[in-house]
C-alpha cells in the first residue's frame, strides 16, 4: 500500500547566524542605550553636553560582518562668572609658578648643606644673637667698674685691679653659660624655622584657590533597553518545530497502521457504497500501491469518521471495481478487486 510523503523534519538553525544575529541585537541594544542615557545637563555653575562625533568600525570576529559603532564626546562649559574665575585663577597660577621657581633656584645652595645642631654651632649661634645685645652692656658695665676702680685709688696692673677685673669677667662667663644652658632649644628652633622658611613660601605660593568644575546629581532616569535573547528565541523556537515533526510522525505511524488494518479486512467486503456524493470532510491520508489515493472522511448525516476511496476515482483506473446501486443510484466500490488489481 502506498502512502503520503513523511513530513519533513525542521533545518536546525546555524550556530554562526544565530551569534551574528545575537551580537547585531546586543549591539543595537547598546547603541540605542548610549542614545537615551547620554542626557544633555545645564546648571548655575556650567554644563555638560554629548555630542556624536563620528563612528568606530568594528568587525563581528563570527560573522565579518562591519558594525558603525557611534563615538561621543562629553563637553563641560563653565559659566561666565565661573570661567571668569578660571581665567583669573589660571593667570595667577602661572605667576605663582614663575616666583617658585625663582625661589627653588635660590634654595639650592641652602639644601645641599645639612642642618649643624651639634653643640658648638648651637652656642655660636646663641652667642651671636647675645652679643648684640650683651656687647654694649658689658663695655657700659667695663667702664663703670674702670671709674669705681680709680675713684678708689686702685690703678690698673695692680693686684686688687686685675682681681676685680677677673671677678667681671666671670661674672659675664656666668652669664653666657647660663644662656647656653637656658636657649638651647631657642636657638635650635630658629635655626630650623630658619632652614623651612623659604620652603613653606614656595608651598605657600604654588597653593591657590582651584575653580571647581560643575557638580550635577545623576540624570533623573536611567534608561536601560534589556538585550533580546536571540539565540535563545531561535533555539526555543527549533525545539517547538520539533516537537511539531516527532508528534506528526508518531500520528502518520498510528494512522498507517490503522490504514493497513483497515484495508486488509476490506479487501474481504463484496462492496461497500463509496459514492463522493455520499461524503463529507474529505481528507487524502495515504495513497494504495497502485497509486489510489486514500480519504478520511464521514458520510452525510453520520458523524463517525471513515476511511476509505472514492468510487468516481476507483472507476477511472478499475471499473470492473465499481458498481452502481439500481434502487438508490449511489456508485459501490468492490474494494477486494480495487485493492488486488
Amino acid at each position: 500500500m502506498g502512502k503520503k510523503s513523511p513530513p519533513k523534519p525542521p533545518t536546525p538553525p546555524s550556530p554562526q547566524a544565530v551569534a551574528s544575529a545575537q551580537t547585531g541585537t546586543n549591539i543595537g541594544t547598546a547603541v540605542a542605550n548610549s542614545y537615551l542615557n547620554n542626557i544633555n545637563q545645564v546648571g548655575p555653575d556650567g554644563s555638560v553636553r554629548y555630542t556624536q562625533d563620528g563612528v568606530i568600525d568594528w568587525q563581528d570576529p563570527t560573522s565579518k560582518k562591519i558594525y558603525q559603532i557611534p563615538k561621543w564626546t562629553q563637553t563641560t562649559q563653565l559659566s561666565e562668572a565661573q570661567q571668569r574665575l578660571y581665567d583669573l585663577n589660571q593667570g595667577t597660577d602661572t605667576e605663582l609658578a614663575g616666583m617658585a621657581g625663582e625661589q627653588a633656584k635660590r634654595l639650592r645652595s641652602l639644601l645641599s648643606e645639612p642642618v649643624n645642631l651639634n653643640n658648638e654651632a648651637v652656642e655660636q649661634r646663641l652667642f651671636d644673637l647675645a652679643d648684640r645685645r650683651f656687647a654694649p652692656q658689658k663695655q657700659r658695665e667695663m667702664e663703670g667698674l674702670r671709674a669705681d676702680l680709680t675713684n678708689q685709688g686702685i690703678t690698673q696692673g695692680s693686684e686688687a685691679y686685675d682681681r676685680a677685673m677677673g671677678r667681671f669677667g666671670e661674672t659675664w662667663n656666668d652669664r653666657y653659660n647660663q644662656l647656653a644652658l637656658t636657649g638651647r632649644q631657642q636657638a635650635i628652633q630658629e635655626a630650623l624655622t630658619a632652614r623651612n622658611q623659604p620652603l613653606n613660601e614656595i608651598i605657600g605660593i604654588t597653593s591657590g584657590t582651584q575653580v571647581g568644575l560643575p557638580q550635577f546629581s545623576a540624570a533623573p532616569n536611567n534608561y536601560n533597553i534589556p538585550t533580546t535573547d536571540y539565540a535563545g528565541i531561535v533555539n526555543n523556537n527549533f525545539a517547538q518545530q520539533m516537537q511539531g515533526y516527532n508528534a506528526q510522525m508518531a500520528n502518520r505511524q498510528n494512522n498507517m497502521g490503522m490504514l493497513g488494518g483497515l484495508f486488509s479486512g476490506l479487501g474481504s467486503v463484496a462492496a461497500a457504497f463509496s459514492d463522493e456524493r455520499l461524503k463529507e470532510n474529505i481528507k487524502q491520508v495515504g495513497k494504495t500501491n497502485d497509486g489510489q489515493k486514500i480519504y478520511s472522511y464521514n458520510y452525510k448525516g453520520d458523524s463517525k469518521p471513515q476511511m476509505g476511496l472514492i468510487a468516481q476515482e476507483v472507476k477511472k483506473k478499475h471499473p470492473n471495481a465499481v458498481m452502481k446501486d439500481k434502487a438508490s443510484g449511489f456508485l459501490m466500490v468492490d474494494y477486494g478487486k480495487a485493492l488486488r488489481a
